[in-house]
């Protein structure tokens, strides 16, 4: 009976006007030979398939894919309609008209004479767009905005002056990479030691006042100011700090407690940080009439970067002995030993745009300005600039740092940061630049080299303008004495 059936299935197959199916699929669609009605009703069915359209024709998918590169509406063929005199009857005419005035403006109203593409009656497929000139008032305003497909246009290089404005002849200025000889004040005044004496300029007015003289025994190691520039600090070869109101050129306090000379200093509010050949750190707080009411010990040489972080929360140390530790102020030994400088750290400068974030440069062995997040410990970057790395300043202004150098270059450079692409570098020095304070303003370093000579520079736009600075022209050649 099976063999019969399947005989019958085989031989109606045969026949013009009947379905052929393999064998194997006859089973599965249960072709029912009893009953013919019904079987050549489910032939009938299975007959009426969809013509294959000519592979010679475009075929568009009904998917809709999104495009978010422009707002050319014509792509979904909104404006596609049945062309006059076809003869097709369409039942939502009336709002496809309106639609499409909507859409499209007032020339496509009803009885308007816009004349629409052909295509299908489909009226969200999407097609793809081949035309070059945009058809919407939007897609021009998009390119021009740097939409896609369209190059981003690159920011003109900011142009830096590659001489110094002012130069000031600074006699006895020592070359010395452990010492810091030069700071500016919030008060635009600038504190300079030359051999035993500390002398203030004013950057306003010019005039240089002789602030002390500490004698033939003695000599001026560092001096810095303290955040409201009325008192300074200076540092001594004798190991004593003192302190001086430079309104009356009067000391106020001298404080001792080092063995040998105190060459950085470090102020935070009302506690003074001075570093020392002796290895140690001590904090002075002004306010009690005792020498020191701590001491940080941890590097095993001396001790020549010494910079607080802007929130006054922890204390960077940098020494001979290669290492930067960072302290805070609940502790007497270092949070953070980082050892991955190969020679001595002096250089060290604080983030003022983004917190635990520290760099520090090595010296002739290593010549690498390297980046810290003090959260974790760990090392973001890495820089060769070189050459010896003798100071670092970050600028206020915009994310950017200056740095300055000694062996064998003894050049200026300014860098842009998170990318470290160099702005621009600065030569005149003939002799190692190790020293470097900013303007309170932020637009202005001066850079002191054993040259004895120190250079006004104008790298930095200012906080508000951000204009490029101008040469000073002429008066870039303008020289004159601190003392």
């Amino acid at each position: 009976m099976a063999a019969a059936a399947s005989g019958a299935s085989a031989g109606a197959g045969a026949k013009p006007g009947r379905l052929n199916v393999p064998a194997g699929m006859a089973g599965s669609l249960r072709l029912d030979a009893s009953s013919p009605a019904s079987s050549s009703s489910s032939v009938a069915r299975l007959l009426e398939i969809p013509k294959t359209p000519s592979p010679s024709k475009v075929t568009y998918s009904d998917r809709f894919i999104p495009c978010r590169t422009s707002s050319r509406l014509h792509n979904f063929a909104l404006a596609d309609r049945p062309s006059p005199g076809s003869g097709s009857r369409d039942d939502g005419s009336a709002y496809s008209r309106l639609l499409r005035a909507e859409l499209f403006g007032g020339d496509a109203s009803p009885g308007g004479d816009r004349q629409d593409s052909p295509g299908s009656n489909n009226l969200f497929r999407f097609k793809t767009d081949r035309s070059s000139a945009p058809s919407s008032p939007f897609a021009e305003k998009l390119d021009c905005a740097g939409g896609a497909g369209s190059p981003t246009p690159k920011k003109a290089p900011r142009k830096v002056p590659k001489t110094p404005h002012k130069v000031l002849d600074a006699p006895s200025l020592q070359d010395d990479f452990y010492l810091n000889l030069v700071d500016w004040s919030s008060q635009n005044m600038l504190a300079v030691g030359l051999g035993t004496c500390v002398y203030l300029w004013s950057a306003s007015s010019s005039k240089v006042t002789k602030l002390c003289d500490l004698g033939p025994r003695d000599s001026v190691c560092a001096v810095h100011w303290t955040r409201e520039g009325s008192y300074l600090a200076v540092g001594t070869s004798l190991g004593d700090v003192q302190i001086w109101d430079s309104s009356r050129c009067k000391r106020i306090r001298n404080m001792g407690g080092h063995q040998t000379r105190a060459g950085v200093l470090a102020w935070n509010s009302t506690i003074l940080s001075s570093g020392s050949r002796d290895k140690n750190i001590l904090q002075h707080d002004i306010r009690v009439p005792t020498d020191y009411i701590s001491k940080f010990s941890g590097h095993r040489s001396e001790v020549c970067g010494l910079k607080w972080s802007h929130d006054d929360r922890e204390l960077a140390s940098g020494g001979n002995d290669n290492q930067l530790l960072v302290w805070n102020q609940r502790s007497q030994q270092p949070v953070l030993r980082l050892t991955e400088h190969t020679a001595a750290v002096k250089a060290i400068t604080w983030s003022p745009h983004q917190h635990s974030l520290v760099a520090s440069g090595g010296g002739t062995a290593d010549r690498c300005i390297k980046f810290w997040n003090t959260a974790n410990g760990n090392m973001l970057n890495s820089i060769d600039t070189g050459s010896q790395v003798c100071n670092l300043a970050w600028c206020k202004n915009v994310n950017e740092l200056v740095s300055t150098h000694g062996y064998s270059q003894n050049q200026i450079m300014v860098w842009k940061y998170p990318s470290m692409s160099k702005v621009v570098t600065l030569t005149g020095h003939t002799l190692r630049v190790l020293y470097l304070a900013t303007s309170p303003d932020g637009q202005t370093i001066v850079t002191g080299a054993g040259d004895e000579t120190l250079r006004f520079w104008n790298i930095f736009p200012s906080m508000k303008a951000q204009a490029p600075a101008r040469d000073a022209g002429l008066f870039s050649f303008s020289r004159s004495h601190i003392r």
